[in-house]
């Protein structure tokens, strides 16, 4: 890569990161500034309600429970992101924070991105108040006109308390009394539009968000600190991991999966996301298996159709469910614990995941078949996705994935429209780097002003789950390693992680092998190290930062692996002439060390 047209990205990119910097500074400002209701201490009805839940709360659920209350206490708008996986009490949550929001004489707005999820969360919620004289109201399409008029004359003048919807919530036509508090569940899943009114409603409201795996451009402003974050990663005592089988489409394979869960008295999905042969797939499914109960279902359906065909599912012996997507959020249904989606390789990182915690919502073992047409027909985006659910699937991993789904997506526009732009050309640490950055100099933030280096190496480190096992433990080890600028903050890390984890294992010992890559790279002022195939090309940003003599007797020493270019001065060429991976990481370091 040519050091022009390198610099020419670069700077493209180091403007973008600029105008991002100064929107997430003036966000990060309104928000600290920005005054919100502050809502009363816990009445004696709060506590009352809080005991009638009929499980023990999780340690993660207690303290987000906690972090939640001092928030809306606070005379601060609260924007409060809540990461946990299916099942693991973000509901219930939620669900306090709308109680304490009425008992101060607020109404409450709870966004679902589905009917369906919007139905479960509003009868949900109304079993758990039992003969608490809240109001609660649903605006969804399977609402009459009649009973929607009642529901908006009942928000304008506050007789309802909790509105439970759909988009149709974020329409001109409603209008709260006084809002107070708007949840969203799963935003990930509402289109640009809606995002975009979700942000004007919240200016002035007091906002807590739900999500298993949050987008990358939600998790980014969570870990930048626009937004807060809570953690919910201890599962229920009761749950099992799903065992997750990635494979190409076979029908034998599907009727045994089929066939095991119903010998078994349970339920399975079949996601199949073409609406236009859904049915065909249902008719191949009762042909193979003629003594099964299969229906099918899609958004598409009339309201009464579709609401007939899942109230079959849930309690009148359907078995098998052929669907498209709409099952992704919101079916609850512990009798559910086998999914076949077909044409994995179409779907999203998030979006799969949400799907396979469909299932494993009980105490059963629960399978997810993954199936893909053939390898040849793979990007490369599709087997990266594939490979990190086959990774993860242990629980609570959803934290995880979307940071996973953020290094393959990257971080996108992350305050616009956009999912990719300028990383692309760049890459994500990169880009990312070029917004602190900035954000540390409109800050006035002290810190070291190292040139920027890039690594594009055919190989990384990571932190196995066996080493560090709590998910924001992990992500600050990320992030402190990402930050390393000299070799005794090098040294002391080392140390430190041993102390607290116990013996480095390989993969986190390449981390740090590249972190000290970087170091010396900042040193020789390399600016950019690309290996590809064992071939490492080394770009100086100054070319008075070779020493001529060390470069030299490098070069004669090295039996013709390392190169330099007479027409490109500021190059240098490694050979590695290595297989393993370490083997390249330690060739590249020791020769870079020759040259300080």
């Amino acid at each position: 890569m040519g050091s022009s047209s390198w610099t020419k990205k670069k700077e493209k990119a180091r403007k973008s990161a600029e105008e991002l910097a100064q929107e997430l500074v003036r966000l990060y400002a309104e928000r600290e500034h920005r005054h919100g209701f502050p809502f009363l201490k816990d009445n004696d009805w709060q506590v009352t309600f809080e005991a009638s839940f009929p499980f023990t709360e999780t340690p993660d659920q207690n303290k987000c429970i906690e972090e939640i209350k001092a928030d809306m206490e606070s005379d601060k708008c609260m924007d409060r992101l809540v990461c946990g996986d299916v099942g693991y009490g973000k509901t219930e949550i939620a669900f306090r924070a709308a109680f304490k929001a009425v008992m101060s004489g607020k109404q409450v707005a709870f966004l679902a991105p589905t009917v369906i999820l919007a139905q479960q969360h509003y009868e949900n919620f109304k079993k758990r108040l039992g003969d608490f004289p809240v109001k609660v109201g649903l605006s969804t399409r399977f609402v009459s006109p009649k009973e929607q008029r009642n529901v908006l004359n009942g928000l304008k003048e506050g007789t309802i308390d909790v509105l439970f919807g759909t988009h149709k919530i974020l329409s001109k036509n409603v209008t709260f009394k006084d809002l107070g508090l708007l949840i969203v569940d799963e935003e990930q899943r509402f289109g640009v539009k809606d995002k975009e009114k979700i942000k004007q409603m919240k200016t002035n409201v007091d906002c807590l968000t739900l999500s298993a795996t949050p987008i990358p451009r939600t998790l980014y402003m969570s870990l930048l600190k626009v937004r807060d974050m809570s953690l919910l990663t201890t599962a229920p005592r009761e749950r099992l991991p799903i065992t997750t089988e990635i494979e190409e489409y076979n029908l034998d394979t599907v009727i045994t999966a089929i066939n095991r869960e119903l010998k078994r008295g349970g339920q399975v999905f079949y996601l199949h996301n073409r609406i236009e042969d859904l049915e065909e797939v249902a008719m191949v499914l009762r042909k193979a298996i003629p003594s099964a109960i299969i229906e099918y279902a899609h958004g598409q359906m009339a309201a009464e159709e579709l609401e007939d065909i899942m109230h079959r599912f849930i309690y009148e012996g359907v078995q098998v469910l052929v669907s498209t997507t709409i099952i992704e959020n919101g079916i609850d249904i512990p009798n559910v614990n086998t999914i076949i989606i077909d044409r994995a390789d179409r779907l999203g990182l998030a979006q799969l995941y949400q799907l396979r915690g469909r299932v494993g919502r009980s105490d059963k073992k629960a399978y997810c078949y993954l199936f893909y047409p053939d390898t040849g027909t793979l990007n490369d985006d599709a087997v990266k996705r594939l490979r990190v659910l086959s990774e993860n699937t242990e629980l609570g991993s959803g934290f995880k994935v979307s940071m996973k789904d953020m290094e393959i997506r990257g971080a996108g526009n992350i305050l616009g429209r956009e999912q990719s732009g300028h990383l692309e050309a760049v890459g994500l640490d990169m880009y990312l780097k070029l917004i602190e950055e900035e954000i540390n100099r409109l800050t006035n933030t002290e810190e070291a002003n190292e040139r920027d280096v890039l690594l594009e190496l055919d190989y990384t480190g990571f932190i196995p789950n066996s080493y560090i096992t709590d998910p924001s433990q992990k992500f600050e080890m990320y992030k402190r390693i990402a930050s390393i600028t000299t070799e005794g903050q090098l040294e002391g890390l080392k140390t430190e992680a041993e102390n607290r984890f116990g013996p480095l294992p390989e993969e986190v010992d390449n981390l740090f092998c590249i972190a000290e890559i970087k170091i010396i790279c900042r040193k020789l002022k390399i600016y950019h190290l690309k290996e590809v195939r064992g071939i490492a090309d080394v770009e100086f940003s100054q070319v008075s930062a070779i020493n001529p003599s060390k470069v030299v007797h490098l070069v004669s020493l090295s039996g013709g692996r390392v190169r330099l270019d007479p027409r490109r001065m500021d190059h240098l060429t490694l050979d590695t002439q290595a297989v393993s991976l370490k083997d390249k990481a330690l060739f590249i370091l020791e020769t870079l060390r020759r040259l300080i």
